[in-house]
């Protein structure tokens, strides 16, 4: 059995009041954990009536900042009187003995243990989390209403506002959810570490321990020519210098009119494809005979979409985009999108175009400490938080964050969100060359 976890809470943590929600008639929770949570909440109130008071309270903003501690959340709801009524939603917190056996089973699937230290939580965790007997999510009268209001339903409008606006806080950080089963996210970051590099020593020993045991263990047992090689203590002989970096890119054959093409083959784009391998073989070449080659990773291959975007965005004719979003089922408007990303960032930049994901609450909780102390007139803008994206209120502005640690400016046109220049690691030069450009 793995090391038991000392028993102690956490800090709370306290959520900004959230803006009243827009639209009647919109789902109140976007993401699937926030969904769950509101599944048990319904299914465990007693009273419909009570509940879309409830979610009308929370859609309005009458929800003050929502303190989220090991067992409970709690937050001021304003009703039909001056003071404030404090409502209270516990929630019971796992044992020791089940956060073992929850940790115990995120650290065997490397997919948790890469999600997790991504800042996000996949929805399948739940399904794990229950099949180890560890009710992450709570169930129909699991969750437990307070209020100082008198009315004694269950639960009250204000108690039940609290728990719908716990639900777009989940939208926004599901950890908040682990918080409330008695864990924060630094603690559970801190033993998955642990965790994972005793597994990694442990599998290291045994490897160790079964090296050479086998008729296949290493060439230097096997009486293999390469085995005296592959042991060997000197140094390698020097390779021999390189040949010169061509100045530029070939462009490969001239096919159009030099070449009878075959059914079904075009010559001028076999020749554009031929042009662009060229050019890409000019690029990683020049990398990798540059004086920082040794220390550079190789390139990471491309999927077929980011491929396509990274031709039209090297190739930007009409005939190419038309091809390219026609064949890849996109609209001329969303490969123009795209390309303009990967013109900022390759394919990071592609990726804020096209993904959200929830980043480390302590990197976004710093940067906009940092937005406030490095913005130059007063102030800095009001700006509205979801998941790696602060949308400035009364403009049409947007800073992404990207999962390389960089900040991208975004402007809507249209109703469509633009990538608007290049990224950058400080927040406030990104929103003032976007709010003055």
């Amino acid at each position: 059995m793995s090391r038991r976890i000392p028993a102690h809470k956490e800090a709370a943590r306290t959520f900004e009041a959230l803006p009243p929600a827009k639209g009647s008639r919109a789902p109140f929770a976007a993401s699937w954990w926030g969904r769950e949570w509101l599944r048990a909440l319904e299914e465990s109130s007693l009273d419909s009536g009570r509940l879309q008071r409830g979610r009308t309270y929370a859609r309005g903003g009458a929800v003050g900042q929502v303190t989220v501690a090991p067992g409970s959340a709690a937050a001021p709801v304003q009703g039909s009187r001056r003071t404030p009524y404090r409502s209270t939603v516990r929630v019971e917190q796992l044992t020791d003995r089940q956060w073992d056996r929850l940790l115990d089973m995120i650290a065997e699937r490397a997919a948790n243990i890469a999600a997790l230290l991504d800042g996000e939580m996949p929805a399948g965790l739940a399904d794990d989390a229950a099949a180890a007997g560890v009710p992450l999510l709570p169930g129909p009268r699991d969750l437990d209403p307070e209020c100082s209001c008198p009315d004694w339903g269950y639960p009250c409008k204000h108690a039940a506002a609290l728990c719908y606006q716990v639900a777009r806080l989940l939208d926004r950080d599901p950890f908040v959810l682990l918080l409330l089963r008695g864990r924060g996210e630094r603690e559970l970051m801190d033993e998955l570490g642990r965790r994972n590099t005793a597994r990694a020593s442990a599998e290291a020993a045994v490897y160790a321990a079964t090296a050479g045991a086998g008729p296949d263990a290493s060439p230097a047992r096997t009486g293999d020519p390469a085995g005296p090689a592959f042991t060997s203590r000197t140094e390698l002989p020097s390779l021999p210098a390189p040949p010169p970096l061509p100045e530029r890119p070939g462009r490969g054959p001239a096919l159009v009119d030099s070449a009878v093409p075959e059914p079904g083959v075009d010559p001028a784009a076999l020749e554009l494809l031929a042009a662009d391998a060229a050019m890409r073989a000019h690029h990683l070449l020049t990398g990798a005979l540059g004086a920082q080659h040794a220390d550079t990773a190789p390139p990471v291959p491309l999927t077929e979409w980011q491929d396509a975007v990274r031709f039209a965005a090297a190739h930007p004719t009409l005939e190419v985009f038309a091809r390219i979003s026609a064949n890849c089922g996109r609209t001329p408007r969303e490969l123009a999108a795209a390309t303009r990303a990967w013109r900022h960032g390759g394919a990071a930049s592609l990726d804020v175009l096209e993904n959200s994901w929830n980043p480390p609450t302590a990197r976004m909780e710093r940067d906009r400490e940092a937005l406030r102390a490095d913005w130059a007139d007063g102030a800095p803008p009001r700006l509205r938080s979801w998941r790696n994206r602060w949308t400035v209120e009364g403009r049409d502005a947007q800073l992404r964050l990207g999962r390389d640690g960089l900040w991208y400016p975004y402007a809507k046109d249209r109703g469509t969100w633009w990538p608007a220049g290049p990224p950058d690691a400080d927040p406030a030069v990104v929103l003032t060359a976007l709010l003055e450009g």
